[in-house]
């Protein structure tokens, strides 16, 4: 029995100390396409085709698909009541893991949210969903994002392509994630 939208909505929301994590609606769209479609934010993600409103009218739909069928899916990233970006977890099934990620209009740049989110996300991945990996990427020249994931205690493990689109991969395990939590310092798997 699955829940009703509702109630997966209540639960997966998270509040961080500047920050207000929660699903995308419909309502939205515009306001994501307007972030998602920047220029400055475009360079470094996956190209999209078509009308940038439709697209993110898309996203939006396939992210309360996977809300409903997983129990997480990338939030919508608020502040003072308006979005800034969307950060959280997807599942990749090229990889068959978990990503964490972030993505932010410039006008958030610079002021530490993308780490903020994305450490919630994590904790949310390790601690609410049990996850055991989660992982990161990003193009090899995005030194921005690269730095994130460095202050979050992900380690680069490899070069990958993913949809034809050449890339870093980051990851962290939970063990890893669980010992900076606490304070301890983490062993580095070899």
């Amino acid at each position: 029995m699955s829940l009703p939208q509702t109630a997966i909505l209540q639960a997966a929301i998270l509040q961080t100390e500047r920050l207000t994590l929660r699903p995308l609606l419909p309502g939205d769209a515009e306001a994501y396409a307007a972030m998602r479609y920047h220029p400055e934010v475009a360079r470094w993600l996956l190209p999209a085709a078509g009308d940038p409103l439709e697209a993110s009218r898309a996203a939006i739909a396939r992210y309360a698909a996977s809300w409903r069928e997983r129990g997480y899916a990338p939030w919508g990233v608020f502040r003072d009541g308006r979005l800034i970006g969307h950060a959280g977890l997807n599942f990749v099934a090229e990889f068959g893991e978990t990503e964490v990620l972030w993505s932010l209009h410039p006008d958030a740049w610079g002021h530490g949210f993308a780490t903020e989110a994305a450490r919630a996300a994590l904790a949310f991945g390790f601690d609410t969903l049990g996850l055991s990996l989660i992982f990161a990427m990003t193009k090899p020249d995005n030194l921005a994002s690269q730095a994130v994931m460095k202050r979050l205690g992900l380690s680069y493990r490899k070069d990958v392509v993913y949809r034809g689109i050449e890339a870093v991969w980051f990851e962290i395990a939970r063990e890893t994630f669980e010992a900076a939590k606490a304070g301890a310092k983490p062993t580095t798997p070899t």
